[in-house]
């Protein structure tokens, strides 16, 4: 194998190490990014949670979501 060979493949090999470390870094990253998506979803179905309990107080029937959100429009609305 001759010296130009042998760079060449060093090089190539000295790339995918980098790619490989960029890939990590990137999942990383999503992990933490994934993680937090799914504490705000907890947060919002036990505000959601806390909202249906709240309508069901005092009526027969307790209110969807939207029918809440209706009820509870701005006044520019």
């Amino acid at each position: 194998m001759n010296n130009e060979a042998l760079d060449k493949i060093e090089e190539t090999l000295a790339h995918q190490e980098q790619q490989i470390i960029d890939l990590s870094d990137m999942v990383i990253t999503q992990g933490r990014d994934i993680d937090l998506l799914k504490k705000h979803i907890r947060q919002l179905e036990n505000k959601i949670d806390v909202l249906e309990d709240e309508a069901a107080i005092g009526e027969d029937k307790p209110l969807s979501v939207t029918e809440q959100a209706a009820r509870a429009k701005p006044p520019h609305y």
